[in-house]
Order: C-alpha cells, then structure tokens, then sequence
C-alpha cells in the first residue's frame, strides 16, 4: 500500500492555488496547512470557504516540519522561485502554479537548488493538467491516432475581470508578461503532443491594444516556435467578451501525418453543453468525443514521484525547459502596438 502524502500551502496570491489544494487531496494527498499570507484577501477568503477544515499556519513553521513531503505554490509569479527554493532547501518537493519563474536569473537558481537538493520542481500546467480532453488527445495521439504530430496550434483567450484583478497583475516585472505567463501553457502543450525535448524560438509579438492606461501590460501575444520535424503557433490574449458562457474559449490543433484533433477545451461554441470537447478527423472519418469522464493523472503521477523519485508526471527538465522558451519569447518580443 502505497504511504500517504502530506503537504502544504505558500502562496495564495492566485485562485489557481484552489485546484491546486484540491486535486492534490483528490489524489490522495492530505492538506496539512497554508500560510495565509497574501496579496489580495479575495483569494484567501475563497480558499478559506473551500476549505474550511484546513488551519492556517506560520510559513517558517510549515518549511521546518519534516512531516511535509512537498509544497504547493501560487504565489505573485516573481516570488515564486524564492518560494520553491526555500522549500526545496527545506526538503519538500514543489509544484507550483505557472509560470514558475519571470527571469532567467530565478530559472538559473531553481534548476541550481533542484539539482543540489535533489527536490522535484513541478509546474502545475493547468491548460493541460486540469483538461481532461487534453487527457484524451494524449491518449489519442500516444497510441497513434492521427500519426506523427507535425504541428500545433494552440490559442489561449482570457477574460481580463480587471475589477477584480490586484495590482501586481497589471505589473510585467511581476507576472513576467503575457508570453511568460499565459502562452507557457502552450509551449508546454507543443513540447509535449509533439515529443520534442525543446524548441527555438522563430519569431514572437506583444501588443496592448485595447489598455492605453496601462501601458507596461501587454493585452495580446503571439509565438511562431520550432522543433526537429515539427512547427507551433501560438495566440494569446485578454480580450474574451463577456458575452462567452466560460473564461476563454481556449483551443488547441493538433496536425499529424494521418489525422487531426481539435480540442474546445472550456466551451463548444458549436452548442454542445460543457466542457472538454475532443474533435477527431482520420481515416475512418471525423467524430466527436465527450471527454468530461477521461481522469486525470498528473497529481497521482506526481505524488507517486514524490514517493518513488521518479518523473512520471512530466520529463525531467521540462518545466524549466517551458520557462525559459516563454521567457526568450517575452523579452525577444517585437511589439507591434505603435509604442517602443
């Protein structure tokens, strides 16, 4: 029987910490506390109502108990990296919520503590993780499906919520940008559907067409990248209306040698009800397959490599690997907004 998990919560700065926490327990894991501190109290009042059995604690306290076996994180992006080293350096093994790190010098000292301590830094890739018909696609694409996938494209709408966006949200050297923050979901996904260890960087664009009063933030984004035999495309920005029955209408192509999958990750704009639509087109025709049931499995696998010091839950490497291109991306960036 396998030995139960415990673990712990830094930095609820983001509501990404909630399915953080959650799918962790779902997994089998057990929540022995979080720290409360944070940037903006919306999030803790959340965390507190969803889980209200959970006790806040000192966050020296949850570093030095040697009961934790690992942390989750989503705190402000730049301080991720201090987060994830000092939890590292304290034992525990990290996952923490994208983008893991803003600057090359925070990738540098992740990848240095990681190999010094011999701790597991994940990246909790939500636009993947927590996508069952991403689950499915792998699935698909692993036993064959459509053949060799030869390019991806993979669009990544948000609602912008400004009113209930914090302050730093609006800041690039604290969330590292739109390509750093929002369009590492989609390097990953290309890395991972195409089995390319990295990728170079072709050419990449910001923008901010529609904020003229916040001018450092960048509202729109896009990245041409390639890898051995296969190319990528990449499309992100903040202006879902408000009309869309979900956040984002976030989608991602899949080309290979012998078919086509599409994915409406978050709503069919066709009229399907729910989430999680996959679109296959091969041989044998084009159907539509409802994904809703498929599990997921990056928590379990990470818990397992928690337990067994394995990598099962992603490469070695890749997360640091996804930061970097969406960091090369964000600061090789030609804008193409009039400002300079």
């Amino acid at each position: 029987m396998s030995r139960g998990l415990y673990f712990a919560a830094i930095g609820l700065d983001h509501r990404h910490i909630y399915h953080l926490v959650a799918e962790n327990v779902a997994a089998g894991a057990e929540c022995v506390g979080y720290c409360p501190r944070t940037s903006d109290p919306r999030v803790l009042d959340g965390f507190r109502e969803r889980f209200p059995q959970l006790r806040p604690v000192e966050r020296e306290r949850l570093l030095e108990d040697p009961s934790i076996d690992f942390v989750v994180c989503a705190a402000i992006p730049v301080d991720r990296a201090d987060v994830a080293i000092a939890a590292m350096r304290a034992g525990k093994d990290v996952m923490v919520d994208k983008p893991g790190a803003v600057t090359e010098a925070q990738v540098a000292a992740i990848e240095r503590v990681a190999q010094e301590t011999g701790r597991i830094f994940s990246i909790c890739f939500s636009e993947r993780f927590v996508v069952r018909a991403c689950e499915t696609a792998s699935r698909l694409v692993a036993e064959g499906a459509i053949g060799t996938v030869v390019q991806t494209t993979g669009l990544g709408p948000h609602r912008l919520n400004r009113q209930i966006r914090p302050e730093w949200f609006f800041r690039p050297e604290a969330f590292g940008g739109i390509l750093t923050d929002i369009a590492s979901h989609q390097i990953d996904q290309f890395l991972h559907f195409t089995g390319n260890a990295t990728a170079g960087i072709v050419a990449s664009t910001v923008a901010n067409h529609a904020l003229p009063d916040v001018p450092a933030f960048d509202d729109f984004g896009e990245i041409l990248l390639r890898a051995g035999n296969a190319s990528g495309f990449i499309r992100v920005d903040w202006y879902t209306p408000d009309g869309l029955p979900a956040w984002g209408d976030g989608r991602l192509f899949l080309l290979g040698t012998g078919g086509t999958i599409e994915l409406r990750k978050y709503v069919d704009l066709d009229g399907r009800p729910g989430a999680d639509h996959l679109f296959l087109v091969d041989g044998k025709g084009a159907r539509h397959i409802d994904c809703s049931a498929e599990p997921l499995t990056y928590f379990a696998r990470f818990q397992d490599d928690v337990r067994d010091r394995t990598a099962s839950a992603m490469p070695p490497g890749h997360a640091l690997t996804v930061t970097r291109l969406a960091i090369a991306a964000q600061t090789t960036a030609h804008r193409h907004d009039g400002r300079t």
